[in-house]
């Protein structure tokens, strides 16, 4: 089984704007509410790609029921710790360039994060946890490197999608996919990576101190994979993008759905952009059939 872990989840509340006005009555031609965060939409992901998963983490309120019961219409499985305060709601704002007002994360105690660490102890070796997005401010600091403890102790496969402190201390950890973009990979290195041989260099870096496999996301230039054998770049087919939430989720979904199916690294990398690609170009998080058309767009080469 694939878990997956939100620890600040949300309800992303869409709003298409036609010339927002600053300091003036401004309406909504069209609004969208989705359950938010980027473990989440990893499992509504693997869903739609027909491969199961459960989602991890705390949820709360008024807006942790309309999560719980997006999910459950999806078809979706779950198992949130339910917390003394409403979920967050994050407002994506749309009207010619994208504006994102994201709303302050509830309190969380520390029984209910034992809680979660001790739900993710009963993990089994054949499980795979993927762990995804900010922490709260009222968690440890260093809870994801607690959960990376947890897993080696285990044997449980971890996936990282995060960033700053949190990806900087999971750096050395035994991983089996860290997925940065190259921002995020600048950030760590305090540099900046801008071609893709800077991504090939730092992510062998990575791989060295400890992940199986490291995929960067650079944009409209593709996403460049690199393990212990090889590096690999796959393109991103054309098409107007519409939605920039969740597109690097889809690719962690997408990968991991192509390799629960058998499939080798190459193939899962294209699965996995394909995925990325589909969800940029929606309003919403991609469907099987948008991936499967994208596919034959999509080729991997080596990179020296």
């Amino acid at each position: 089984m694939i878990y997956t872990c939100t620890l600040n989840p949300s309800i992303d509340y869409i709003m298409h704007v036609d010339k927002f006005k600053p300091g003036g009555l401004n309406r909504a031609e069209r609004t969208l509410y989705y359950p938010g965060g980027k473990g989440i939409n990893v499992s509504r992901v693997l869903n739609q790609l027909s491969t199961p998963s459960t989602a991890l983490g705390f949820a709360g309120g008024f807006t942790g029921e309309f999560i719980r019961s997006f999910l459950d219409e999806e078809g979706v499985s779950h198992h949130f710790i339910e917390i003394g305060e409403p979920s967050r709601i994050n407002v994506k704002m749309k009207s010619g360039d994208e504006t994102e007002i994201n709303g302050p994360g509830p309190s969380i105690t520390s029984a209910q994060q034992t809680e979660l660490l001790s739900s993710i102890e009963k993990l089994s070796p054949e499980d795979t946890l993927v762990i995804a997005g900010s922490v709260p401010a009222s968690l440890d600091k260093d809870i994801y490197l607690k959960i990376a403890s947890i897993c080696k102790q285990n044997n449980i496969s971890l996936v990282a999608d995060t960033s700053g402190a949190a990806l900087k201390q999971l750096v050395g950890s035994p991983v089996m996919l860290l997925k940065p973009n190259h921002h995020e990979l600048g950030q760590l290195f305090e540099t900046n990576v801008t071609t893709k041989d800077d991504a090939v260099f730092y992510a062998k870096k990575l791989v060295e101190q400890g992940a199986k496999n490291v995929i960067v996301s650079m944009g409209g230039d593709g996403a460049v994979l690199v393990d212990s054998q090889r590096a690999l770049l796959a393109n991103v087919p054309q098409g107007q993008v519409k939605n920039s939430v969740g597109a690097g989720d889809s690719v962690v979904a997408g990968f991991l759905a192509g390799l629960s199916t058998g499939n080798n690294v190459e193939t899962a990398l294209r699965y996995g952009v394909a995925a990325g690609s589909a969800t940029a170009f929606n309003d919403d998080l991609c469907k099987q059939e948008e991936v499967d058309a994208l596919l034959q767009d999509i080729e991997v080469t080596g990179l020296n």
